[in-house]
C-alpha cells in the first residue's frame, strides 16, 4: 500500500531521502543538550561569587574546557539543524538558498571564536 497520491506515482515524485536523517540529528542533538546543559547550570553555580582569576583557573582546567567545548559543538549543532528547519519550511524563493550558506558560515564562525576562547584558557594566555 502506498501512500503517494497517483499523480505523485506517475511523475516519480518521493521523498528526498534527507527529511528522516535530519529529524533523527535533531532529536539526537537535543537529547545531547539535556546533559551539557546541566553541566553548564553546575558551572555557573560553582563560579557564582569567585574572583575573575578564580573562575579562569576552573575554566581552563581540562575537564572544564572539555565539557565547555563538548556543550559548544552540541548546542550550536542543535542550533544549526533547527534554522535550517525553519528556513527550508518558512522561506521561499531564491534567499532560502543564501540563507541557508548564512546559517552555516554563522554556525561555523561561532565555533571557531567559542573554541579559540576555550583554547587560550586552556594555555593560560588573558
Amino acid at each position: 500500500m502506498s501512500f503517494r497520491t497517483p499523480l505523485a506515482r506517475v511523475r516519480g515524485l518521493g521523498s528526498a531521502k534527507s527529511g528522516t536523517e535530519n529529524w533523527w540529528h535533531e532529536r539526537l542533538s537535543a537529547a545531547a543538550s539535556i546533559p551539557t546543559t546541566l553541566f553548564l547550570i553546575w558551572l555557573a553555580m560553582a563560579v557564582a561569587g569567585r574572583d575573575q582569576a578564580a573562575i579562569i583557573a576552573m575554566l581552563g582546567h581540562p575537564v572544564v574546557a572539555m565539557g565547555l567545548a563538548l556543550s559548544i559543538i552540541i548546542m550550536l549543532w542543535h542550533m544549526r539543524l533547527g534554522m535550517q528547519v525553519i528556513i527550508e519550511d518558512y522561506v521561499h524563493g531564491g534567499g532560502k538558498f543564501w540563507l541557508l550558506i548564512a546559517n552555516n558560515f554563522f554556525v561555523a564562525v561561532m565555533a571557531a571564536v567559542s573554541l579559540g576562547a576555550i583554547v587560550r584558557l586552556i594555555a593560560g594566555a588573558p
